[in-house]
């Protein structure tokens, strides 16, 4: 304890106050994160769909969000990050309620959609609020600490899931939906508008999101996130069908996915020391070969043991993948554009949303769940090969942009703050 508490005040020292309110309230949110962490769960057991049915279902949920993030990262240059933040939050909290109250197949499918577009609607201005307050030198601790502070939540939101669904499903959405407005409520009171003011021989990059897609270099940085997040995301969908499968219930399955959250809480902070001085590509690389490994092994897992090794692996895999690619996000994005830079970036975890539990319950329903797995693992290897391929190019566009001039921070800025504010 006395190490990670060193740990965390080397990762808080000098990080404004207004990112601890964000992380404060990405922190709330995330400790109630049941719905979607269970969704799959919910419709098998309690709504009786089918495997295929529900990952459509699921799938859904991303399709809507895919939405929800273009029209986020357009509204956070716009109208502002606040604004945008607030209503996505504010939506969702009641979309979590309809939900777990509709019953009908297709009532059902168009709220998980609707909740899908709201919900990932907030993942844009988060990002750019992390930007906007944070100095470039601090964003790999900021969003270091941020990824602990998802994942703290998360771990918390697996165990107490797994038990509350054992008195009712209306109750975990009825507890989202809380946190959710609980989260909104936090950022209203404690962060003002971050967006920049715009400086004289500053680029002001308007309109739609043409600019972003005809970034090359970013868009190939997107592209191959999202054979990243096909691998990643099956834990959210066939994982738990697959536990199910073996005669695993909801309780042990919320047991063993919180093993991701408590091992990235315990070893969160010493590998973001072990990565200071790392090309955040080079990183992705290797995350992205020891995620597909994990996942891979998943094929010869049929008990709580084995899953929770397989667990584990894919877990440092996200470990190194997670703070790297939010700073490289935010140093391959123009300034004036970084609420359409993160939509187009979030929007290939959306795609993956829909196309991975699609894709997923496809393969394992017409192959098997070894096809499945080891898939995965070929997808971890293509995707290491192409971060290596690609490094130099995006340093180029890192160094050019860091370059040019940039837009001043809003007016007042927080002080820095110690981590307990």
């Amino acid at each position: 304890m006395e190490r990670l508490g060193r740990a965390l005040r080397h990762t808080a020292d000098g990080l404004p106050g207004q990112f601890w309110a964000i992380w404060t309230a990405t922190l709330i949110n995330r400790a109630g994160s049941f719905v979607v962490l269970f969704l799959a769960f919910y419709l098998t057991a309690e709504r009786h769909f089918s495997p295929a049915t529900a990952g459509a279902v699921v799938g859904l949920y991303g399709a809507g969000g895919a939405v929800g993030v273009t029209i986020g990262g357009y509204l956070t240059d716009r109208w502002g990050r606040r604004p945008t933040v607030l209503s996505a939050l504010g939506t969702s909290s009641l979309l979590m309620v309809v939900l777990g109250l509709v019953d009908q197949p297709l009532a059902i499918a168009a709220a998980a959609a609707a909740l899908g577009l709201a919900a990932e609607a907030a993942r844009p201005p988060l990002g750019a609020m992390i930007a906007d307050v944070v100095p470039d030198a601090g964003r790999m601790r900021a969003f270091s600490a941020y990824f602990w502070a998802v994942n703290l939540g998360f771990s918390a939101a697996a165990i107490l899931a797994g038990f509350a669904a054992q008195a009712g499903y209306l109750l975990l959405f009825v507890l989202d939906a809380v946190t959710t407005a609980a989260a909104a409520i936090l950022l209203v009171v404690k962060v003002p508008e971050t967006r920049p003011v715009a400086l004289p021989g500053a680029v002001e990059e308007r309109g739609s999101l043409r600019a972003a897609v005809s970034d090359r270099v970013f868009l190939g940085f997107v592209v191959c996130n999202l054979l990243v997040a096909l691998i990643m995301l099956q834990h959210m969908s066939m994982l738990p069908i697959s536990m199910r499968a073996d005669g695993l219930s909801s309780r042990t399955f919320g047991l063993v996915i919180a093993l991701n959250g408590i091992i990235i809480v315990a070893g969160q902070f010493a590998v973001t020391r072990l990565l200071r001085d790392r090309h955040p590509t080079r990183v992705l690389a290797v995350s992205a070969v020891v995620m597909g490994l994990g996942f891979g092994l998943t094929a010869f897992a049929h008990t709580p043991v084995w899953y929770a090794a397989t667990v584990a692996v894919w877990t440092l895999g996200e470990m190194l993948n997670a703070p790297s690619n939010a700073a490289l996000l935010a140093s391959l994005s123009p300034v004036s554009m970084r609420g359409r830079y993160q939509g187009l970036f979030s929007l290939s975890w959306q795609v993956a949303s829909f196309a991975a539990p699609v894709l997923g319950g496809f393969v394992q329903q017409v192959a098997g769940g070894a096809a499945l797995w080891l898939g995965c693992l070929g997808l971890g290897l293509v995707a290491g090969a192409w971060n290596l391929a690609a490094a130099p190019a995006r340093q180029r566009r890192a160094d050019a942009l860091r370059a040019s001039p940039v837009p001043a921070a809003p007016e007042p800025v927080a002080a820095p703050t110690p981590i307990a504010a």
